[in-house]
């Protein structure tokens, strides 16, 4: 392990933990490119799921009050998740990761890029436990597939009229769960070797101080504001997905 390689591991962890504690997910989006320049993939992927799941710990935490008032909303997203994630292991093994992330990108471009230039967003005022429940399985499917279980649930819940906390209180715990779940499959296939473990012993405390500065941020967000933080992370998403699987 050189100087270079430890940059980039703080960076990526940084940059990771801060976005999941503004937003309550996106961790791998922002850190995967830092991690894949110095570490092989497998190792990567094993990393960041550790790292979503300590930050994301934390944004829990700050939405704690909000979880425990509507524990029947979370439950319908999260659930289904949990039934989702061993068919979206499934599929990944006769369908072809990248193609599936490309698909998934291009669904974050045009909704994120539609509804950023919009004026004003949609509100669906109505409850909806049907389709938060098929949010929540696809979620899962896709966390198992391809680590992307907070797409889906990311743009529906932008496009509800519930305050941030409401959102967060959905999003982060639904993330913490999938990716906690992803990180033990993970484990049973071996990869978290010893020099994966002094790898996350370097990222994980840039990651937490970097996530307390992302709360701190989101804090300061009023409801509207973290709705457009939503939607502009969505269009963000894809084109770094998107850029991703091209190059």
């Amino acid at each position: 392990m050189n100087s270079d390689t430890v940059l980039y591991v703080i960076t990526g962890a940084a940059a990771g933990g801060f976005i999941n504690g503004l937003a309550g997910f996106g961790t791998a989006l922002f850190a995967l490119g830092f991690f894949l320049t110095v570490i092989p993939p497998l190792q990567a992927v094993a990393m960041l799921v550790v790292l979503s799941v300590v930050t994301g710990l934390q944004g829990v935490w700050v939405v704690r009050d909000a979880i425990g008032e509507n524990p029947r909303r979370l439950a319908r997203f999260l659930l289904p998740g949990l039934i989702g994630i061993p068919l979206g292991v499934l599929i990944l093994s006769v369908i072809d990761a990248g193609t599936l992330k490309a698909v998934v990108a291009a669904m974050l471009l045009l909704y994120g890029g539609y509804f950023t230039l919009r004026a004003r967003l949609p509100r669906f005022e109505r409850s909806t436990p049907f389709w938060d429940m098929l949010v929540g399985f696809l979620g899962g499917v896709l966390g198992g597939a391809a680590s992307l279980s907070g797409a889906l649930p990311m743009m529906w819940c932008a496009l509800r009229p519930w305050p941030k906390q409401e959102t967060r209180a959905v999003l982060q715990p639904f993330n913490v769960v999938v990716l906690a779940v992803t990180t033990i499959l993970l484990a049973l296939k071996g990869a978290y070797t010893r020099e994966t473990l002094i790898y996350l012993a370097i990222a994980i405390p840039a990651a937490l101080l970097a996530a307390q500065l992302g709360i701190t941020v989101f804090k300061r967000l009023s409801d509207t504001a973290f709705r457009r933080l939503l939607i502009l992370m969505t269009l963000v998403s894809g084109v770094v997905l998107l850029l991703r699987e091209m190059l």
